[in-house]
């Protein structure tokens, strides 16, 4: 897909504080770790924002947030009826591969991807979800992963603590651990765990999506890649954290 599709929107609610999730009717496609870029304005702000996909099913795709500025301030505002802009898939998503045992681990937002992921993995399937205060869309995974273990910062849901030290608590092995959140929870996952068993899914500021701008430029062992187009799914071995 290389131009921009509209698409109405079916529902955009609030599911936690400053935090909402959309969905948007049409036929759509992508793999576990692909993104959109989604926009509804001409001018201002000028560039669209990368949202990854949260699930796709017959007749809709899905789409989690945080409000964190003009954009997605602008996004929380639109009603169902209304209609966006969106250019996708994008990026490279998860590798899935074969596997008996594996736990999605997320911060914050970083809970966007796991639920598409959950839905096409074949194996036994564990999430640890970080949170800062309160957790939220967890319902949606009761279904899909086998076990669900909760942390928040300030004790106030689940363990006292963060997604690795939770996940050092369980002190369960696993095939492959797939990560998405902020990058110091990225930094300290790949500082502790086995780089080779751990795909993280970086975020970072996007202008155009597919590569041209270079303005999500990330350091790997191959040298400077983009996370738009060479990512957002990087092993933890190719990054340099």
């Amino acid at each position: 897909m290389n131009k921009y599709q509209k698409g109405q929107i079916i529902s955009n609610e609030p599911i936690g504080s400053g935090v909402y999730l959309i969905k948007i009717a049409g036929s759509y496609q992508g793999d576990p770790g692909q993104f959109y870029m989604l926009r509804d304005w001409q001018t201002d702000p000028i560039l669209s924002r990368p949202l990854g996909i949260v699930d796709i099913e017959e007749d809709s795709i899905s789409f989690l947030y945080m409000v964190v500025g003009r954009g997605t301030d602008h996004f929380s505002k639109k009603k169902a009826g209304e209609y966006l802009e969106l250019l996708g898939p994008l990026g490279k998503g998860f590798d899935l591969g074969d596997h008996k045992k594996v736990a999605l681990a997320s911060g914050a937002a970083g809970l966007a991807p796991m639920l598409y992921l959950a839905k096409k993995l074949n194996c036994q399937v564990d999430l640890y979800a970080g949170f800062r205060d309160y957790d939220f869309f967890l319902d949606a995974f009761k279904d899909h992963v086998d076990n669900i273990y909760i942390s928040s910062d300030n004790g106030k849901v689940g363990f006292h603590g963060n997604v690795l030290q939770l996940m050092e608590e369980k002190g369960q092995d696993y095939d492959m651990v797939f990560a998405c959140g902020p990058m110091p929870m990225l930094r300290a996952m790949a500082a502790n765990l086995d780089q080779d068993k751990l795909q993280v899914s970086l975020e970072a500021r996007m202008a155009c999506g597919f590569g041209v701008c270079l303005g999500c430029a990330v350091e790997t062992t191959q040298g400077i890649q983009r996370v738009c187009h060479d990512g957002p799914v990087f092993y933890a071995s190719e990054v340099v954290f």
